[in-house]
This record gives C-alpha cells, structure tokens and sequence, in this order.
C-alpha cells in the first residue's frame, strides 16, 4: 500500500515548527487519536529514544511503543512502531519558506500490519488516517501560529 503523505504551510520558523512537533508531549494536543505519550527513558529525545503512544480508534484505545530512528534539526525526523498490531512509520521533513520566516510541513506516514494488524491496517486504520492527517496538520498549524509555547 502507498504512504499517506500530507503538506502545510505554517508561519513560524522550521526551528520553532521542529521543536514542537517532535516534542511528543504535545502529539495529545494536536493529534484527534492521540489520547496520551509517555516517554519511556530520560529526556531529551534523541535517536533511540521510545515513547508509548496511547491512541484511540473508534471505541478503542491501543497503546504503541515508537521509537525515535533519527532526529535532523530543524529538517527531519523519523519514527517507527516497534510493537502492536498496528506499527506506524512517521518521516516528517520542514522545509524553510520566504527566507526561512515560514516553514512547509510534510508528514508521512505508512503502516505495517503484524497479527490482526493486517487486516486491521486497509479496512480501519488508512481509511481514518487518510481524514484526520489533514484536520491535525491543520490543527497543529493553528497552535504554531497563536503562539504555542517553544
């Protein structure tokens, strides 16, 4: 299957824009599924770093480790689930826009199936997350631009 790939502007520097979406704290605020993170070592995150994600999907709520596969600042960063049925692979890149004043976000994002997984990944999870990745990007560039916290 195909990655789902999505892209947005947002007016704020690829360093700001860097700093907040790989802070996964902040994935619950701007993520519809993401009900909950919680880092499983020391901060700061770092190549190797693991977070538990806590997701929900429909009525259900399922929790994945990620791992952080590597961290480019202020221009990429890769993430893959290391367990679950369900195991995402998020690269997301910033490219800096007029002058570096502004940045374009590009997430992608595929998934691979393992157990129920398999047949969990086209009939459910791709069909929801071909929605909601554009409303959270959206989300998330709201946040930037009001002035989220660095």
């Amino acid at each position: 299957m195909s990655t789902i790939k999505e892209s947005i502007d947002i007016s704020r520097s690829p360093e700001e824009v860097f700093s907040y979406v790989t802070d996964p704290t902040h994935l619950p605020d701007w993520q519809e599924s993401a009900v909950s993170v919680r880092l499983l070592g020391d901060a700061p995150i770092t190549a190797g770093s693991k977070v538990a994600v806590t997701r929900r999907l429909g009525r259900r709520e399922m929790v994945t480790t990620m791992q952080v596969i590597d961290l480019d600042p202020p221009r990429s960063w890769h993430i893959q689930g290391i367990d679950g049925p369900v195991r995402g692979d998020v690269q997301g890149t910033i490219e800096p826009i007029d002058n570096g004043e502004h940045s374009r976000l590009t997430l992608a994002l595929d998934f691979e199936g393992h157990g129920i997984g398999k047949a969990l990944v086209p009939l459910v999870v791709r069909p929801h997350v071909r929605k909601e990745m554009p409303r959270d990007e959206q989300t998330l560039k709201g946040i930037l631009e009001a002035g989220a916290p660095r």
